[in-house]
């Protein structure tokens, strides 16, 4: 089948290349699994539409931001399916982060009320008891790895506010573990998928992981409608989160929302709304230890805002910089760093037919750190972020372009459904922590991003000084 020639293409001039390097059998696998951020940045030297090989496979990656906003909102002819979302439905179900196009509309549809403004409000009134809470424990002086009192940090705040439920400490704890090993082991699957077939320990551990975080979710799904039931038997009021939901929502068709996809929608709550604001706060934390003046104007406005208190959803407007740093952050780390899809027909990107079934990939990290976009690209620079907020980009060519090139949250219909209650609570996380406590890196410890679907780091050692 020939491309559509129903419009012109919208990225004429744009060029197609591929990247040197790739061995016969393995293509760029070791580029891929040992440094895959120094090999995806370099990919825009060699055209806007790269080709690189995955093994045999040939994969296609997105390097300008006019093929990107193509691709991520023509859902029809870039869809998400092909043998990764595969392996990600088997793991999580057909929920709204994995489904195809031809379930997308339904699903977003079904969830979106969970994500009202209002429904926001009483979230933000979780977090801020949670943030509250957890920077009360932290103690003057401590060495901790902060990559993971944040991760326990976010678990608290969603299960609160998603599921209406708590994790003891030991369970989250576990919780950590286990999707570490799991979003390790689906970027390892997802890198060579001939090798999740074999008895290796690997796999072992990432099918323990998997029944483990599945286990944690279905036992936050019995112990809420537990709770429900005795709230209905006491006639008090039923609580109004994304769980109660889905719950008590009806299709159109009149009948509740089958189990096995109150489960799907579940397993990827606790995996969004956990590690992608863990590790989006974990390398702003990361960044800050290393721009000190960054972080003592931080600590300036938050101070004067919040005054030692913890911050509430109604102080964001008076904390831009905040913001700005949290932006910058997912500019140069964005947690969802690669997304693949898969061509339902034949199609032309850059002058380059591709034949249905190719797998084409947006990785935010290539196009945030372009240098034409983005001057001095791997410094972190929030006050970037204020002359296009100045400009109002209305008038601004460059800075329209920026924004246009900027989406960590994803583009289009997909766009993450989340995204209001992320920043909401990394936002909130950040002034309050910045407000109370200053953060150093441990002499010599190198912070390396793990290998895995989730950009977070490996480890990250600090030290925790009160104010």
């Amino acid at each position: 089948m020939a491309p559509r020639q129903d419009r012109p293409p919208a990225d004429s001039g744009l060029r197609a290349g591929r990247a040197p390097g790739a061995r016969p059998l393995t293509g760029h696998l070791t580029a891929l699994y040992r440094t895959p951020l120094p090999f995806l940045d370099g990919l825009p030297r060699h055209g806007d539409l790269v080709e690189i090989r995955v093994g045999r496979r040939p994969v296609f990656v997105l390097c300008h931001p006019a093929l990107v906003r193509r691709v991520l909102t023509d859902d029809r002819v870039y869809d998400r399916d092909g043998a990764s979302y595969e392996r990600s439905r088997r793991a999580m179900g057909n929920g709204l982060a994995t489904c195809p196009q031809a379930d997308h509309r339904a699903q977003r549809r079904l969830m979106q009320p969970a994500f009202r403004p209002d429904h926001l409000t009483r979230y933000a009134a979780v977090m801020e008891r949670a943030i509250g809470e957890t920077a009360d424990g932290w103690r003057h002086g401590r060495e901790t790895d902060l990559g993971r009192e944040l991760f326990l940090l976010a678990t608290k705040t969603a299960i609160r506010a998603l599921f209406g439920a708590d994790l003891p400490p030991a369970e989250a704890r576990e919780l950590h573990d286990a999707l570490d090993t799991f979003l390790k082991g689906i970027y390892r699957q997802s890198l060579l998928p001939w090798a999740a077939r074999l008895p290796t320990p690997g796999n072992r551990r990432y099918a323990r992981a998997l029944a483990c975080w599945r286990a944690h979710t279905t036992r936050l799904i019995g112990t809420h409608r537990a709770h429900a039931a005795e709230q209905t038997a006491g006639r008090a009021a039923a609580p109004r989160n994304v769980l109660s939901h889905l719950l008590s929502v009806r299709t159109p068709d009149g009948t509740p929302v089958a189990d096995s996809a109150v489960h799907d929608q579940s397993t990827t709550l606790v995996l969004a709304g956990i590690e992608t604001t863990a590790a989006a706060l974990a390398w702003a934390c990361h960044l800050l230890s290393h721009h000190p003046g960054v972080e003592e104007e931080l600590y300036a406005e938050a101070h004067g805002v919040l005054g030692g208190r913890v911050a509430t959803q109604d102080d964001l407007p008076r904390l831009p910089l905040t913001a700005r740093v949290v932006t910058e952050t997912l500019r140069l780390y964005p947690p969802a760093w690669l997304i693949p899809r898969s061509t339902t027909e034949e199609t032309e990107l850059a002058g380059r037919r591709l034949p249905a079934g190719s797998t084409v990939v947006f990785s935010p990290y290539v196009v945030h750190r372009r240098a034409d976009l983005y001057p001095e690209p791997a410094r972190f620079l929030p006050g970037r972020w204020a002359a296009d907020e100045a400009s109002g980009d209305a008038d601004d060519a460059a800075g329209s372009l920026r924004q246009r090139a900027y989406a960590p949250f994803g583009l289009g219909a997909h766009r993450c459904i989340g995204e209001a209650f992320a920043l909401t609570e990394a936002t909130m996380v950040l002034a309050t922590l910045a407000a109370r406590w200053r953060l150093r890196p441990v002499p010599g410890a190198v912070v390396r991003p793990a290998a895995r679907a989730v950009l977070a780091p490996e480890r990250l050692p600090m030290y925790l000084y009160e104010r």
